[in-house]
């Protein structure tokens, strides 16, 4: 097998594939690209203003192409499909719905505090959120859905790695580790 320079990691929101990324890009020396940080605006609340299709993908055509090993996280299905060609490696990480779903509460409660209680500025926005992202496993009306997700999956070049990270971002690492 040939050195794996380009790995995507993707998954349902809540499931770490940017922690885990961030994380193997410290132990690796890796670049690590976050889709979110490509795909949104810089907005106040975040996540609200996406970006245009086609400077979407100059950005990422622009920070995958700086660097020869780099390390992608998040999900780019339809609005990235040209980067396919570019990976040696996807990995796919699945969580349960209840364990995501926990972690996004803690990550907004910890992103946004007391704004998203009951009748804070972002209460409907957080709620909104939650409520999309549990219907991951059961819905393929939603934009980011595990249907989409496994389709998109058949359509790679490059060895596919599915994992799970029911527990500590570290079990997740590991397992990429003995692959590379």
């Amino acid at each position: 097998m040939s050195q794996i320079n380009k790995i995507h990691i993707m998954g349902a929101s809540g499931s770490g594939t940017t922690s885990i990324a961030a994380r193997l890009g410290k132990i690796t020396s890796y670049q690590h690209v976050d889709t979110d940080d490509i795909y949104w605006h810089d907005t106040t609340p975040p996540f609200t203003v996406p970006r245009e299709y086609q400077e979407r993908q100059q950005l990422l055509l622009t920070a995958l192409t700086a660097n020869k090993q780099w390390i992608l996280s998040g999900s780019l299905c339809g609005w990235g499909d040209m980067f396919i060609p570019f990976f040696d490696l996807v990995v796919y990480v699945y969580v349960k719905n209840d364990v995501r779903i926990e972690r996004i509460r803690k990550r907004e409660l910890a992103r946004y505090g007391e704004a998203i209680s009951p009748g804070g500025e972002y209460y409907e926005k957080s709620q909104n959120f939650i409520k999309w992202a549990s219907a991951y496993d059961t819905s393929t009306e939603i934009s980011r859905n595990v249907y989409k997700h496994k389709k998109w999956l058949e359509r790679m070049e490059c060895p596919v790695v599915e994992i799970t990270n029911h527990a500590e971002c570290g079990d997740a690492v590991k397992a990429i580790m003995a692959h590379l």
